[in-house]
């Protein structure tokens, strides 16, 4: 065989792997997405009995899961605030000062990271339950604002890797005081690794099952709803749900990536 011929077999094998590799990636999404139209009221679903758009309707009238998708949204967004915020100042502060036990905190720091969620999940579990705190939805933002700090850091600190501390100096010696200059000059610089932190906060905060169902009480989230729909078969409202966030989560991706390249070309 010719090296032009050896070139396409390779070029040929490597297509056919990166076909098997999106359709494992994606090809779960995708039957959540037929059968969000599918007209079929039998479970698991495996047969199509045609188009319909009464489970996108029907979605309305299932007070029980929007409730959930309603408290799922809240615990994200309080818990991604916080833990932003919480994150934020402790990485420049991490970055700036020198203290004993620094070493110490910063090992500790992955701990939330590495260690599997259900250990986690009893932890956060006992201690809510020594300190009397009733589980709901108090407990569902500590959990999760406990789990998506160190994420925030590390975002946060990557950025403070590259920092110039002269333009910090240089406002100061123009007048401004400290806190003028952090959110004058500091905040703007950090901004991309913050916004980094707080995206993959949300979506950590979202997607989380085991830790939610330990402290969870008597609110449900959307993905505990999921997880006790699974046991009789995916409701074909959850499908439709599911959808609607996929799709939102795709505009919102291709938003960001529009105004990135926007602000890149415009750079240029």
């Amino acid at each position: 065989m010719s090296r032009k011929g050896k070139s396409r077999a390779k070029k040929g094998l490597g297509g056919f792997f990166c076909v098997l590799v999106y359709l494992f990636l994606f090809l779960p999404i995708a039957v959540i997405v037929v059968n969000s139209f599918n007209a079929t009221t039998s479970k698991p679903y495996l047969s199509w009995k045609g188009f319909t758009f009464d489970w996108y309707i029907n979605i309305w009238e299932n007070r029980s899961l929007l409730d959930a998708f309603g408290n799922t949204m809240m615990i994200a967004a309080v818990s991604t605030i916080l833990a932003t915020i919480i994150g934020t100042v402790g990485a420049v502060g991490m970055y700036k000062y020198k203290f004993r036990g620094k070493g110490i905190i910063d090992g500790l720091l992955y701990i939330p990271v590495v260690i599997p969620e259900i250990v986690l999940g009893i932890s956060l579990l006992t201690i809510f339950t020594n300190t009397h705190i009733p589980r709901g939805m108090l407990t569902l933002i500590l959990a999760h604002v406990t789990f998506s700090i160190p994420y925030v850091i590390f975002n946060v600190r990557a950025r403070l890797s590259g920092y110039d501390n002269s333009i910090e100096e240089a406002s100061l010696d123009l007048g401004a005081n400290r806190i003028t200059t952090f959110f004058e000059v500091t905040l703007p610089v950090l901004a991309p690794g913050i916004a980094g932190g707080a995206l993959l906060a949300f979506t950590l905060s979202i997607d989380d099952v085991i830790i939610s169902y330990f402290v969870n009480g008597q609110t449900k989230t959307y993905p505990l709803k999921v997880m006790e729909s699974i046991k009789s078969g995916v409701a074909p409202d959850v499908n439709a749900l599911s959808t609607l966030i996929l799709v939102g989560t795709i505009l919102l991706v291709v938003l960001t990536q529009s105004n990135l390249f926007k602000k890149k070309k415009g750079g240029k």
